[in-house]
């Protein structure tokens, strides 16, 4: 591969936009305490009349006393804020509350198309039947709308969906749609509520196809032998295979008999008994995949399957799996990588080496494996950003973007990624990136990740290039200081922030992860106890110089643990059982094998994403990099690679 410009540690080091310490205004605490008033029903401190937070300070004042509200004050507040993401928060609250009432005239006039509520989009439909407007537009509407509900939809839509029924617009051809598309979607809860209008011995059958979808046996061989049941017992069975694909591979030969299964039904269920057996690396992995149609593959059992073959270290099957994949897929710098290291392996070293150059050239963590395999310099484009000091003005001074910001300086995320979205409505791709720059400035990283993206959700690719926007680096000092007490690398430090959190000290999981490296509340306490550091409380991990200290600390712990980094990493993830689990299975596996064999595809592409995240931000931190094959294994003292762009 030829490569062109060669980086040097001076030039990757200009290039940075070193978001600034968010600075907190005179005015942002005023406005947290305006807000917390008008919540709690108390007069709220005055701000100046054209703060851009008075919209949403009224806002919270409606809200709190949304149940004894007039019909004048919303509809007021409606129209003054036409437009606004404040308005149309506030329109599904109190459309919300108008159903509550039953006050369906009202409803109507504050209802507008688009509302985004499946909830208040049945409410809409109950409204009109409610005021005499349930005409054949109407019942078309609803009868739609039930063909499409394969999944469980919310209790406002009984009404509706009732009211059809007595009016004679849902009979035994729309009840059986529904019910098809509810097996398909494994919904026996959906199965049995459409089933209930259905004449006695019909709605006993389908009461037995939503068993089947949890339980499956040999009772499908009694069953009517048509399409339906076959459908219900193939996706019953499919269930089973997640479960015990011995027992669904044991029980397909006599249902497939009895019900006359296609190929399509008979490769559901082998793809499944395939997939699961795999996916958990049990015995008869490669015999069952075998059993699946070559045309039954998809990406994932494609994956899978190459997976599957690495385990037993059978590098001619894995390879000749890589092979059968579609071009596509296999064109992707994982596959690209493992299929030359698998050449390599082979015999095939002058087949591996092109393939490895194809590799190298994404910047990720196989292209970084390939590019160290062939000792080539690591592939990096950084693209240009940035404006004038008058661009970047005029974005800043948008009244959405300006709420947007104000609203996350004081911790009102949800509010301020409303704003935000609305902001990028009229925004150009570089007016994008200068807003991501000023949310930046104002401690928001992750619109480096999240907001680089237009009205309709799309990415252009050459936006993946921003390194210096998608990779910020804030609190570099205590990230260096943190580092250097426990003997770790840096760059590893801040990837597992960005990994975690993107940097955001208030990020929590669902598990109650919290901060920028989502520490639990007792793993924070344990290791606070350890190290003698005062522990205020799980709040406390809020604060960024906490969360790094006991962060960094625990990340230490787990490098002595497991004493290999990319194993540290899993376990950091995925947490000590699998990780043992993983370690006993394959103890000898080589690590780029051994990570792609990760059962877990979260933390299989989590201890990937770590791992390249470190080599970006090593070209953050210094312009070069550690090798990716020797950070994995804890030799960060080793030869630093430069950075490239490929011609």
């Amino acid at each position: 591969m030829k490569l062109a410009i060669l980086l040097s540690a001076t030039l990757c080091l200009s290039t940075f936009h070193v978001p600034a310490q968010a600075q907190t205004r005179p005015e942002d605490e005023l406005a947290r305490r305006a807000l917390a008033a008008a919540e709690a029903g108390q007069v709220p401190p005055p701000l100046r009349a054209d703060h851009p937070l008075q919209g949403w300070i009224a806002y919270a004042r409606l809200h709190r006393d949304l149940s004894v509200l007039d019909h004048a004050a919303p509809l007021e507040f409606l129209d003054r804020h036409r437009g606004q993401p404040v308005a149309e928060a506030f329109r599904s609250v109190w459309l919300g509350e108008l159903a509550r009432r039953k006050e369906w005239t009202a409803f109507r006039a504050a209802w507008v198309p688009g509302t985004r509520s499946a909830a208040l989009a049945c409410h809409e439909l109950e409204a009109r039947l409610r005021t005499g407007a349930a005409d054949a537009a109407w019942t078309a509407e609803v009868q739609r709308l039930w063909r499409q509900a394969a999944r469980s939809q919310p209790d406002a839509c009984d009404p509706v969906f009732a009211a059809l029924a007595e009016r004679g617009g849902l009979d035994d051809t729309l009840r059986w749609a529904r019910i098809d598309a509810a097996i398909a979607e494994h919904q026996p809860g959906v199965v049995r509520a459409a089933a209930r209008g259905l004449p006695e011995a019909a709605r006993r059958q389908a009461e037995a196809y939503a068993a089947y979808l949890g339980r499956a046996d040999a009772s499908a061989t009694t069953w009517p032998k048509d399409a339906r049941s076959r459908l219900a017992a193939s996706h019953g069975l499919a269930a089973l295979a997640r479960t015990d694909p011995d027992a669904a591979e044991a029980l397909l030969p006599r249902v497939a008999e009895a019900l006359r299964f296609t190929d399509a039904e008979r490769n559901r269920v082998l793809y499944r008994i395939a997939l699961w057996t795999v996916a958990s690396y049990g015995e008869g992995g490669a015999r069952r995949l075998a059993a699946v149609p070559e045309d039954a593959y998809d990406a994932r059992l494609h994956e899978w399957r190459v997976r599957e073959a690495l385990s037993r270290s059978d590098w001619p099957a894995a390879l000749a799996a890589i092979d059968r994949m579609p071009p596509a897929q296999r064109g992707d710098s994982r596959w690209s990588y493992f299929a030359a290291r698998l050449r390599e392996l082979t015999g095939d070293r002058a087949g591996a080496r092109p393939l490895y150059a194809t590799a190298a050239r994404g910047a990720d963590f196989h292209g970084f494996l390939a590019a160290d395999r062939i000792d080539q310099p690591y592939a990096l484009c950084p693209l240009e950003h940035g404006g004038s000091a008058a661009e970047k003005a005029a974005v800043a001074a948008d009244p959405a973007l300006q709420r947007a910001m104000a609203l996350y300086r004081i911790e009102r995320a949800a509010w301020a990624a409303r704003e935000w979205q609305d902001a990028l409505t009229r925004f150009d791709a570089h007016q994008r990136r200068l807003a991501v720059e000023i949310a930046q400035d104002n401690g928001w990283f992750d619109r480096g990740v999240f907001g680089l993206v237009n009205a309709g959700g799309q990415r252009r690719p050459e936006e993946l290039r921003l390194y210096t926007l998608r990779f910020p680096l804030h609190h570099d000092p205590l990230i260096r200081a943190e580092s250097a007490r426990h003997g770790l690398d840096p760059a590893w430090v801040a990837a597992e922030i960005r990994a975690e959190s993107t940097f955001d000290p208030r990020a929590r999981s669902p598990a109650n992860a919290m901060g920028l490296m989502q520490v639990l509340p007792s793993t924070g306490a344990a290791v606070a106890r350890r190290l003698g550091l005062p522990w205020a409380g799980a709040a406390s991990l809020y604060d960024p110089a906490t969360n790094i200290r006991i962060g960094t600390a625990y990340l230490r712990e787990m490098k002595d643990k497991y004493t290999l980094p990319y194993v540290a990493i899993a376990a950091y993830n995925a947490g000590p059982t699998p990780t043992a689990r993983w370690q006993t299975q394959r103890p000898d596996m080589d690590a780029d094998f051994w990570i792609e064999t990760i059962s877990y595809q979260e933390t299989r592409d989590y201890v990937a994403r770590v791992l390249a995240f470190s080599v970006i931000y090593d070209w953050r931190l210094d312009g070069e990099a550690v090798p990716v094959s020797d950070r994995m294994h804890g030799r960060t003292a080793a030869v630093r690679k430069p950075f490239a762009c490929p011609a």
